[in-house]
């Protein structure tokens, strides 16, 4: 199945969980979880929180940030991937002049 993110509308919100600044993103849901494709504008960043139903896991395509999981800040670059598992704390932060875009696997467990 293949899933044109470019055509799905862009939704655009102002502290997405809780967090700072702008997150841009085109999301494709069904039964089975959710797969976004993301961008966060410069000092932006998602909320801290918890998964308590589901695992994450955040490929990240072009810029730099960092994420905050379970207490230690780990950076992040095009090419890298951060897994959430289920029952885990984590926040995607931009900390860079430039945008950092991602694609976000939210499977339901």
């Amino acid at each position: 199945m293949l899933i044109n993110f470019d055509a799905i509308e862009e939704i655009v919100t102002p502290g997405f969980l809780g967090g700072e600044g702008t997150l841009r993103a085109r999301r494709w849901t069904d039964e089975l979880g959710k797969i976004m494709r993301g961008t966060l504008d410069p000092g932006s960043s998602i909320g801290l929180h918890t998964h308590e139903t589901s695992s994450e896991t955040i490929y990240i395509l072009s810029g730099t940030g960092k994420v905050l999981y379970e207490g230690q800040y780990e950076p992040l670059r095009a090419g890298s991937c951060h897994y959430c598992p289920k029952g885990r704390t984590h926040s995607l932060i931009n900390d860079s002049a430039a945008p950092l875009e991602f694609l976000a696997v939210v499977p339901n467990q």
